[in-house]
């Protein structure tokens, strides 16, 4: 539980989860005078570096940018000891932060939030958590994390397996070893794909279950320099100024030329470099990767060149070369020896593109027709994101309407950060927000400073409810679909598009347009008297009780 032994039972906002979300939000609303409860399933902050603790797991933003910007003095005595930080270094992070910042005292750990009402002639949210607590507030904040919601495919057998079973999204606190073991990693995506080299290491024997191949880049992580981590503590507030207006919300040399305006040769060469200095500047090389099919043939083929040069066996590598979707459209992959690891003797590809997994069996698994035996399954299966955090807990607006039932056809919101129908609720990176498509950090923090600043802006001004028109809303929702077919994204069976639950509704659920935009386009909103949000003042009645 919590440091704090008593907690009040009415508050100003409660908040869902203590990653960097629910973080900044408590020192945000310190400051501000508002006074907040704050509860976390874990037994720790952190949020997604507390669950994704699978061997391997680094996050693909560098860690001088992905990286609080909000307090100075933070930003100039933490040290980062990789230029691409380990999931450890990221939690160690996140509990400094905690602590220097005494946010602890308001967090309720190891509790679940179960329920949400809101409450209409009170104006009031009616909270309760899996402990049978319930707690009353005026806001009520999801920052539950875009992708915090693992999810296994509903294999059949899947009860009936008998060996070790883990998924890369909610993995052991305590140290896993498949030293001597034969295991199976079923799943190919970012998390599959920094894990593999990691347990074949270690394994006897690894067979990797692929259903579709992925696109991945070099890390080429490498320890943090001095000179490196000076180079931008020296000015830091300007190049966080610089990068909250930058399409993904980080600095990163973007050349601004199309991939068919230049000859093959000169393409090559400038793929070529990109490869060599690896990740974020490699989606860089040319402007219309992301919107030109022609253009992003280059690049996909280019990527598909150097898997066929890596990996040694041809079938093998021709299994790895993704060709059902354009490079790009799906997150791109970041890993350290991805490929080589196929060269392994004890590593085994096996293509479930065409069948998938027929079941699980008390030893191990069937697929393609041959029966497999393994010590430990590993998922790295995904997650039900963007929406699968929000859904955990029923929340319910005005007139009992469930969220559920309102985004039944897929989420709606103003900006990403309201809906329609639940005054005085908003979420963090929710859907039709940048969120998963740039910089997390900054995209948080510019979503908590718009929310503190909303409160603040009400409380001045004697207004008690804010809620999005449905014309703003219905324009917006719109508005993310139009970005999104603009470019090769909406080409990908993505989970951006929900493409990996069963029955999810297909819908571009990022904003597109790029982190910069969006945060002019806020800017905008506000300038203009909070244009598409109706407010509400104080009531009479209310005020005099």
């Amino acid at each position: 539980m919590s440091s704090s032994a008593i907690q009040p039972s009415t508050v100003d906002v409660v908040i869902v989860g203590a990653g960097f979300s629910g973080l900044y939000l408590l020192h945000r609303f310190e400051k501000e005078g508002f006074s907040a409860r704050c509860f976390e399933r874990g037994d720790g902050v952190g949020g997604t570096w507390y669950w994704n603790r699978y061997p391997g797991a680094r996050c693909d933003v560098e860690s001088m940018q992905y990286s609080y910007g909000f307090n100075e003095d933070l930003q100039q005595e933490w040290h980062w000891p990789e230029k691409f930080s380990a999931q450890a270094d990221i939690l160690a992070y996140a509990n400094h932060v905690a602590d220097r910042f005494d946010l602890r005292k308001y967090i309720t750990l190891e509790t679940e939030v179960r329920a949400s009402h809101y409450d209409e002639a009170a104006r009031v949210w009616h909270v309760e958590t899996d402990k049978g607590e319930k707690v009353t507030c005026k806001y009520f904040i999801m920052a539950g994390g875009c992708i915090s919601t693992a999810q296994v495919p509903k294999f059949e057998g899947l009860a009936d397996y008998k060996g070790e079973k883990y998924h890369t999204g909610n993995w052991p606190h305590e140290p896993v070893s498949f030293k001597g073991k034969r295991v199976a990693v079923i799943g190919t995506g970012s998390t599959g794909i920094q894990a593999i080299p990691v347990i074949a290491e270690e394994a006897a024997h690894l067979a990797v279950f692929q259903r579709q191949a992925n696109y991945s880049i070099p890390a080429r992580n490498m320890p943090m320099t001095e000179d490196y981590a000076t180079s931008w503590k020296d000015g830091y507030a300007e190049k966080r100024a610089e990068m909250r207006y930058q399409p993904n919300g980080m600095l990163r040399e973007v050349n601004d030329v199309s991939a068919l305006d230049v000859s093959e040769e000169k393409r090559q060469r400038i793929y070529e470099q990109r490869w060599k200095e690896g990740t974020g500047a490699f989606l860089g090389a040319f402007n219309d990767i992301l919107t030109n099919k022609a253009a992003n043939d280059t690049m996909a083929e280019f990527v598909r060149n150097k898997i066929r040069s890596i990996v040694k066996d041809p079938v093998t590598a021709e299994i790895l070369c993704p060709k059902t979707h354009p490079i790009g459209t799906k997150r791109i992959c970041i890993d350290s020896g991805y490929y080589q690891t196929f060269n392994r003797e004890n590593v085994e590809l096996v293509d479930i593109s065409q069948k998938p997994i027929e079941r699980l069996t008390e030893k191990g698994l069937v697929a393609n027709g041959r029966e497999f035996e393994f010590d430990a399954i590993v998922f790295a299966t995904g997650f039900d994101a963007m929406t699968g955090t929000l859904f955990n807990v029923d929340i319910r607006g005005r007139d009992g309407l469930a969220l559920k039932k309102k985004w039944e056809a897929g989420p709606r919101t103003y900006l990403g950060l309201m809906t329609e129908s639940f005054p005085n609720m908003f979420i963090i990176t929710g859907p039709g927000s940048p969120s998963v498509k740039g910089n997390m950090i900054n995209t948080i923090e510019q979503h908590v400073d718009m929310v503190t600043d909303t409160m603040i802006h009400m409380r001045k001004q004697g207004l008690d409810l804010i809620e999005p028109a449905l014309k703003a809303e219905d324009e917006w929702v719109d508005h993310v679909q139009e970005v999104a077919y603009k470019t090769l994204f909406p080409q990908a069976n993505s989970w951006y598009m929900g493409a990996n639950i069963p029955g999810k509704p297909r819908l571009f659920m990022p904003y597109i347009a790029g982190v910069g935009s969006y945060r002019r386009t806020c800017e905008d909103v506000v300038a203009e008297n909070y244009r598409g949000f109706r407010f509400e003042a104080k009531r009479q009645d209310m005020a005099a009780e």
